[in-house]
């Protein structure tokens, strides 16, 4: 009978729920010692990450429930199925549903295959390893539900206004437009608020470079690759739950995160969430607080109160818990003293702790000694910044939870913090861009023709997992569509086009009210350049006065005019919309001040900071040198200054030049690549041509390199002369960063591909490229990069035709026996000039080789082979034996190593070897060839027909026993040069076989011998033949 929904069949008592268990122990005798009960318990807890951390493996869990007779096959079809769709999410939630049916023993093998796949599936291994560190406290507060005190009668009302205040304020959204009439724009949250990705981690901590661009680059790495197999998703509403928490690397117990009335030991939880400048962190806080107030999460909590730190700034003086809330809501009056009995029912929330004047030492000592810094009464004056620790590091109130969001920049503050849940803001992933334009614009045609232009250029793509960068684009683009009299071929392709088109936009909306634009904005930008080199965001009217400006309605147009709270006065504050606005307008300035003065070396200064905080400003000053760029705004500002535009393009021009000779670190290499924005950004062909166009090498290799990097590599390559060899060996470019080199792929003569997932719809385009009638690549590297049989039809479609590749690596791929057939139907072609074939690594089997032998036979090119760490087998080295022996194979190298040799080949490969005329290189280490096999190939060694050159025989098995065969037929071979006997078990008994081997082979020049079983004795008579004859080299 199925029991999983039938909480009534289990006993609730906490004495029942007790194990003896040790946390040390291993899993599998944890689960061993686990009853039913637990089991369910665990199970219910852990759900919503199972869901997640099975997508990778719910196939393989099904088949062993099926084979246990648990599941029946119709039910594994069904979860198949939806995995064959592409559906995991939804196979994975329909397969707990089905063990939640079935019952105890279901649960139980479920866990049981979990222990057993957890080393392949990053995500159930997190859960497992949580679990192991739990021991049987795991089961102590596991009831989501059970023990929540119920809210006193007198309070009922004063929660009920506090929800209505919340729900007012929180319920609607501003959004800054650049329009006169309309400066700001109030919608309903519940219509604009667009959901984003938040991952339960925060990848890292300190950032040497620019933040956002940092979070540009590796983004869609994180997103395609971590999120699916090992960073988990997690919803604001289980930010406080226990599953998810965790300090340092290990789990907090989960007392600490439910909070039960009848636990006294309770210290809360504190979460923080990290994200980049305009990911969208203070609006979902601001979500949270609706949908608390609305009823939608967090029940358990009584009351929320939402803080920011920027608010906090104008507290000045000491002040208590009490009235730092009274200060916020007033409404709350004598009644906060009730609050204080019951903190498990009060969450606290601070949002913007980079903005916080004060710094917070969560590792001072002096905290937990000494009183005056100590703050564990709500009644107790001190200083903001000690109450926002004490709440945090549970001294206050302990009990409560915290929640603290902040860029990534500030989370250093936070290490030494008590925080259960690390968490971070992603962005938009996937559709959910699409979904903020559908919301940006009421037209949902404009919407649609905006997306589509965003999506097919790349730049602006990748922009868009930033919201900031949503609404710029919309405020930006939206015009370009809505407007009958903008051409569509002017809509930007670059940030810097994008920017101009903003800035055009508020000055053609506000440009009547300003005498002269132009010294408004010169002045703004002293102002914002200042801000830019000392990391300022946020600016007082000090600030303007300072620059002489005034407070005005073109103004607070441009800026987002702020409202911070003061005891005494309200007062100002202004901030760019985004920091990247900012940058932009610094670099604007820079082109519209009278005398460029040392315009080379404030950009030469610029540019040597290591930090990264000038990076977008280069790559703005580059972009506006460009008459595109400038064109907009020319129309209000006036005509830029040309002497400094002249000098931009010279001090580019220098940078570049001086860059591409030092690229061989990573730095240098990441040096070029923000040169080669700098170029992408001005748009100036002529200096691409004259800085890069005669250049043959480009390695990046190591370099991380998003969409945005490979269409930028993608424009400095479109201009250049045939470039001789691109090296982007691991750079993490996949399918979308290859789509975008795609149309300079053919141009590359040596393309480095290793190691970038480009996966199947990669190589179709690489496919496309070596069908292109002027392909110029000869060599074509692409080990480790995720390929199936999928690619294989239209790879060899592209190699029968294609005149000019001759060296191909697809090794430690999956193309497997049906992949390697098609190749080798493209190999049988008379055509297919392929002369060296990695396919080492690829699943092969014997089902294979007689399509490769029929190849081998016929093809007229191929001379190097490699099918190595493949499982071939003795009946698939007999069938290519066949073919070695045929007079018309050319083939000079073949690597076997490690594909299941033994004894049972060694005769066919002893006549291939006897008769084949052009083998001169014959790897055959890490089988199982043993003394036998190795004694019928020294019959055919001995022939003098045979060719071999070099010949790897390591761990093979190989005794004394062989010794002298392989002596006696290599003492009259002329051609051995390299011999490889390492890792065999010689021992002393072989030292004058081997000896003699070394003395009479005389075109011998190396012989590997490590790994052997050899006495120092033994070693020293082997090591004093290199004084033999010159150059020979005994390596033992």
């Amino acid at each position: 009978m199925a029991e999983g929904s039938n909480r009534e069949e289990y006993p609730t008592a906490s004495s029942k729920m007790r194990m003896d268990t040790d946390p040390n122990s291993t899993i599998p005798q944890f689960l061993t010692k686990c009853d039913d009960y637990q089991l369910f318990k665990l199970t219910k807890f852990y759900r919503d990450r199972l869901e997640q951390a099975m997508e990778g493996g719910v196939d393989g869990v099904s088949l062993t429930l099926t084979y246990e007779r648990i599941f029946t096959g119709q039910e594994h079809g069904k979860v198949t199925e939806l995995v064959d769709k592409g559906n995991r999410a939804d196979s994975s939630k329909l397969l707990l549903n089905l063990v939640m049916e079935k019952g105890s023993r279901a649960r139980r093998v479920m866990w049981e295959s979990f222990v057993r796949m957890r080393h392949g599936v990053p995500k159930l291994d997190k859960i497992l390893k949580e679990i192991q560190e739990l021991g049987s406290d795991a089961f102590d507060d596991m009831n989501m539900t059970q023990g929540l005190s119920e809210l006193p009668s007198h309070l009922e009302d004063l929660q009920q206004k506090h929800k209505e205040t919340l729900r007012v304020q929180a319920g609607t959204l501003r959004v800054n437009t650049i329009l006169i009439k309309e400066k700001v724009k109030i919608f309903q949250l519940v219509d604009r608020y667009a959901e984003l990705t938040v991952i339960s981690t925060v990848r890292d901590r300190t950032l040497v470079e620019h933040e956002l661009l940092a979070r540009g680059r590796d983004h869609e790495e994180w997103r395609e690759k971590h999120l699916r197999k090992k960073l988990e998703k997690i919803r604001t509403d289980q930010l406080f739950q226990s599953s998810f928490s965790q300090t340092g690397g290990l789990l907090q117990k989960i007392r600490r995160v439910f909070h039960q009335s009848h636990s006294t030991s309770s210290s809360g939880s504190s979460a923080a969430v990290s994200g980049v400048p305009g990911v969208g962190k203070t609006t979902m806080v601001q979500k949270i607080v609706y949908d608390w107030a609305t009823g939608k999460i967090y029940p358990h909590f009584q009351f929320v109160f939402s803080f920011k730190f920027r608010d906090l700034n104008t507290i000045n003086c000491r002040i208590n818990l009490r009235n730092l809330i009274l200060f916020f809501y007033p409404y709350f009056g004598n009644i906060l003293g009730e609050l204080w009995k019951n903190p498990e029912g009060l969450l606290f929330i601070f949002d913007g702790l980079d903005e916080f004047k004060d710094s917070i030492d969560f590792a001072d000592n002096r905290r937990n000694t000494e009183p005056q810094y100590m703050c564990t009464d709500p009644e107790f004056r001190c200083k903001v910044s000690d109450i926002v620790y004490s709440l945090i590091q549970h001294k206050l109130l302990p009990g409560c939870s915290v929640l603290v969001t902040s860029r990534p920049t500030a989370l250093q503050l936070l290490e030494k913090a008590d925080i259960s849940v690390w968490a971070e803001i992603l962005g938009f992933v996937g559709d959910e861009r699409k979904e903020y334009f559908n919301k940006f614009f009421e037209d949902q045609t404009v919407a649609a023709a905006v997306f589509k232009h965003v999506e097919e250029n790349e730049i602006l793509y990748t922009m868009c997992y930033n919201p900031s960068y949503c609404w710029i684009l919309g405020l930006s683009l939206g015009p370009f569509f809505t407007q009958r009299d903008r051409k569509r071929q002017q809509v930007p392709k670059t940030i810097t086009q994008l920017y101009s088109y903003y800035i055009y936009n508020i000055l053609k909306n506000h440009g009547r009210e300003i005498e002269n634009p132009r010294d408004v904005l010169l002045k703004l930008g002293e102002m914002a350049y200042t801000g830019v080199s000392k990391k300022k965001i946020v600016f007082r009217n000090e600030d303007l006065i300072e620059y002489n400006l005034q407070p005005s309605q073109f103004l607070s147009g441009f800026l987002m005019e702020l409202l911070e709270r003061d005891d005494s006065a309200q007062s100002v504050v202004y901030t760019f919309p985004h920091l990247t606005i900012q940058e932009f307008v610094a670099a604007l300035t820079q082109f519209l001040t009278p005398d460029p003065g040392e315009i080379g070396k404030l950009l030469s200064e610029a540019h040597s900071e290591k930090d990264g905080r000038f990076e977008i400003f280069l790559r703005f000053v580059a972009g506006l040198s460009s008459p595109q760029s400038a064109r907009p705004l020319v129309e209000f500002l006036g005509p830029f200054l040309h002497q400094t535009t002249c000098r931009v393009i010279d001090w580019v021009k220098e940078k570049v030049e001086g860059q591409i000779g030092d690229s061989q670190t990573e730095t240098g290499k990441r040096k070029l690549l923000n040169t080669f924005h700098y170029l992408f950004e001005s748009q100036n062909k002529a200096l691409v041509r004259y800085t890069v166009g005669s250049v043959k090498t480009l390695s990046f290799c190591g370099l991380r390199l998003t969409p945005i990097d490979c269409a930028v590599l993608s424009h400095v390559i479109g201009l250049c002369d045939t470039i001789k060899h691109l090296d982007l060996w691991e750079c993490y470019i996949q399918c979308e960063g290859l789509q975008r080199l795609g149309p300079i792929l053919h141009k590359c003569q040596e393309l480095s591909l290793h190691l970038n997932n480009v996966g199947d719809s990669g190589v179709k385009l690489l496919s496309a490229a070596l069908r292109n009638p002027e392909c110029k690549i000869w060599k074509l590297h692409l080990l480790g990069n995720a390929l199936t049989d999928s690619c294989a039809e239209d790879l060899a479609s592209a190699l029968s035709t294609n005149r000019s590749l001759i060296d191909l690596d697809l090794g430690e791929n999956k193309l497997g026996d049906s992949g390697v057939k098609l190749l080798s139907v493209a190999l049988r072609n008379p055509d297919c000039k392929i002369q060296k074939l990695v396919l080492q690594g690829n699943d092969l089997t014997d089902s294979c080789a007689k399509d490769l032998a029929s190849a081998l036979r016929t093809n007229r090119s191929l001379i190097d082979l490699n099918l190595g760490s493949n499982k071939l087998g003795d009946s698939g080295v007999k069938l290519l034996s066949v073919a070695l022996r045929n007079p018309d194979c050319k083939i000079q190298k073949l690597h076997l190593s490690r594909t299941a040799l033994t004894d049972s080949c060694a005769e066919d490969l002893a006549s291939a070897l006897r008769t084949n005329r052009s083998l001169i290189d014959l790897n055959l280490g890490n089988n199982k060839l043993g003394d036998s096999g190795v004694k019928l190939l020294s019959v055919a060694l001995r022939n003098p027909d045979c060719k071999i050159q070099e010949l790897r025989l390591c761990w093979n098995a190989l005794t004394d026993s062989c010794a002298e065969d392989l002596a006696s037929a290599l003492s009259t071979n002329q051609t051995l040069r390299i011999l490889n006997l390492e890792t065999n078990s010689f021992t002393d008994q072989s030292v004058p076989a081997l000896r003699r081997l070394i003395l009479t082979c005389r075109s011998l020049e190396e012989i590997w011998l490590w790994g052997n079983q050899f006495s120092p004795n033994g070693k020293r008579q082997l090591e004093l033949l290199r004084e033999s004859r010159p150059g020979l080299s005994v390596k033992v």
